[in-house]
Formats: structure tokens, C-alpha cells, sequence
């Protein structure tokens, strides 16, 4: 397993793959990897040559300076993880100063209105660091292809709209949500759940799916009530929103219409941990 540090070494490095006509796939992580990012990186990994998986926790994304420092950092078990995985996966794991030059900022993105929905009305500026390290990462091991999971959906749809937008070579692959037993969408802040919530979490799940069938014969507005009243229930979670939206637009649904997609999303507070999750409707 080759890891490496510093962009201009990983850059040098893969100038010589990519002499070979090799696929390259990237898999951008945060690291504290669970089943969801090994599941994006064996996709990668059945369709490419070569894969890179980067472990970066990118500052700029976070607008809460706590969760920033709260965030797991499990590097020397992440690099075990992968190992088990493949030993031929190259690791890009630089630091902050290195891959932003030492300017450690985020640039401003147009994603045509995509990013004022959901998560961009209550984390300020995230999809600007998003869209900032995103972009950094596929200059620097230009892929051919790059995999994200669709439990942050939204993002994986800001993603797709950046790459058309700038006109990338990248083809953008959306993944499936990768649970956990009891239905909780996998994410590195789950390990600081405390087991019993980390247990009751089963709820967020069972009410989007609840919701789902409700959906089919009820308004949009209806179902998010119904959401809203289930989780005033639960004295465990705190609903931050639950929000029926477009799938291509991410606006939410005032009137169902035939032919368009649709998608639920919901943020929830247990204790000072922040899930996010989701579901398409039809």
C-alpha cells in the first residue's frame, strides 16, 4: 500500500498510471471509514485500475468549529481497514496547508440554487468547502470516475452539478446508503452515539420508511406533519427538518406531479450529534 502526503508526490506518481491508459477511480473520505466508504471503494476498485482513496478532514466545510474538532480520526485503523481491503489502493492523505497552499479558504460556487436547500440553509457555507476541496482533489489525481454515497445525497447532486458546470472529465457515481443493522444510515458520527441511542436510532429509519408509504397516498405537506409529530414524540432526537424535494432540483414539493422524482430528506439531533438521511419516494 503506497500512501502519500503531499499532492506533487501523488500528482508525479500518477503521470506514470496514467501513461498505461490505466481507469483511475477516486474515493474522496473524511476517514473514521465504516462498511459505506469500503463499499464505495469496491465499486472503485471492480471498475478501475487504479484507486485512490483520500482521507482528508477538510475544515472548510465545517461551520460549527466543534464538530470540526469533535470528528473521528482513526488513521492508523482506517489504513489497516483498507489494507484488508486491497493492498494495492494508494492512500492521499495530505494536510490542510499542503493541499490548500496554505491558505486555507474556501472559494464561492454558483450550483444553480442547489446549494440554498436543506443542509445550505442551516450549515453556512458547507457546499462552498465542499465544492472547494472536491474540485482540489479532482485537479489533483484527475479521475476517471469518482464515488460518492447517496447519503449525502445532496452533495452528491452538487457534486454532479459542479462537474457538468465546469465541464470535468469526471463521470460522477452515486452509491447506495449503506446501513447498519437496525437501519441507521452508516456515518463516521455514529461512533460517538452512545450505544443505547446508537440503538434507538432504528427510529429515524422506520419513520422515513414510514413516511414513504404514506407519501403514495397522501400530500407532501400531510406526510412532513405526520414526520414532524413522530419525532415530537421522541425525546431521544430533535428534528432539525424533514423535507420532501425534487430530486433534480432539490425544491421542495408543493404539488405531486407524474414523471418527476422525488426524495425525503431529514436532519436530526441526537444529544449534540447531527444525522442526516434519506429516502426516494417513488
Amino acid at each position: 500500500m503506497q500512501i502519500f502526503n503531499q499532492k506533487e508526490a501523488l500528482i508525479q506518481f500518477l503521470k506514470q498510471e496514467k501513461t498505461e491508459n490505466k481507469t483511475l477511480g477516486l474515493v474522496p473520505t473524511m476517514g473514521a471509514l465504516h462498511k459505506g466508504h469500503l463499499s464505495l471503494a469496491e465499486k472503485a476498485l471492480i471498475n478501475n485500475d487504479v484507486v485512490v482513496v483520500s482521507i482528508f478532514v477538510n475544515p472548510t466545510q465545517f461551520d460549527n468549529k466543534t464538530d470540526l474538532e469533535k470528528y473521528p480520526k482513526t488513521f492508523d485503523r482506517d489504513l489497516e481497514t483498507l489494507k484488508l481491503l486491497n493492498e494495492n489502493i494508494i492512500i492521499f492523505a495530505p494536510s490542510a496547508e499542503d493541499i490548500y497552499d496554505n491558505n486555507v479558504t474556501s472559494e464561492t460556487f454558483d450550483f444553480d440554487g442547489l446549494e440554498h436547500q436543506m443542509e445550505g440553509k442551516y450549515r453556512s457555507g458547507h457546499f462552498d468547502g465542499v465544492g472547494t476541496i472536491v474540485r482540489k482533489l479532482f485537479t489533483i489525481v484527475q479521475p476517471d470516475n469518482a464515488y460518492f454515497g447517496e447519503k449525502d445525497f445532496q452533495q452528491l447532486q452538487i457534486i454532479r452539478k459542479m462537474a457538468a458546470k465546469n465541464q470535468l472529465p469526471v463521470n460522477i457515481v452515486g452509491c447506495p446508503i449503506s446501513r447498519e443493522e437496525n437501519g441507521l444510515a452508516m456515518s463516521s458520527r455514529n461512533e460517538r452515539l452512545p450505544q443505547d441511542i446508537r440503538k434507538e436510532a432504528s427510529f429515524i429509519y422506520k419513520t422515513l420508511l414510514q413516511a414513504k408509504d404514506k407519501f403514495g397516498t397522501e400530500s407532501a405537506i400531510d406526510t412532513v406533519n405526520w414526520i414532524e409529530e413522530q419525532f415530537s414524540k421522541h425525546s431521544d432526537f430533535s428534528l432539525e427538518y424533514a423535507e420532501i424535494a425534487d430530486e433534480k432540483t432539490l425544491k421542495p414539493v408543493k404539488t405531486k406531479k407524474e414523471n418527476k422524482r422525488y426524495r425525503l430528506f431529514v436532519a436530526v439531533y441526537a444529544n449534540d450529534i447531527r444525522l442526516i438521511d434519506n429516502v426516494a419516494l417513488n
